[in-house]
């Protein structure tokens, strides 16, 4: 093996590099089949606006011109967005914790050591 071909093997991504929110965009989005129309509904579900440019520069290559990081903010608002897709809008009926009794003590007795009687 050269020395070209073991510094190549360092550049390529293997599987202990770490992905990146754009990665893990562009793999929603293929998994789902979504187009930049869906993903912008989704992300408005989610009360969050975003252009289609902007979608563009996220789902470029990180060399490329124009390539935006995907913040974690978008992440989230995108997966907030795709379960009220799919699940629906969660109604606020969640009720507040009821106090749990508190449980009686007893009396207790001083402790006295046992003594023999002579």
């Amino acid at each position: 093996m050269s020395v070209m071909d073991k510094e190549s093997m360092f550049d390529r991504k293997g599987p202990c590099s770490m992905i990146t929110n754009n990665d893990i965009m562009k793999k929603l989005r293929v998994a789902l089949h979504l187009r930049d129309t869906d993903i912008i509904e989704i992300l408005k579900l989610a009360e969050f606006e975003t252009t289609s440019s902007e979608l563009s520069a996220i789902f470029r290559k990180e060399g490329q011109a124009q390539y935006m990081p995907c913040g974690n903010q978008l992440l989230r608002r995108f997966l907030d967005g795709l379960i009220i897709r799919n699940r629906g809008v969660q109604e606020k009926s969640i009720k507040p914790p009821q106090p749990r009794p508190v449980p009686k003590m007893e009396a207790v007795k001083p402790f006295r050591p046992h003594v023999p009687r002579a």
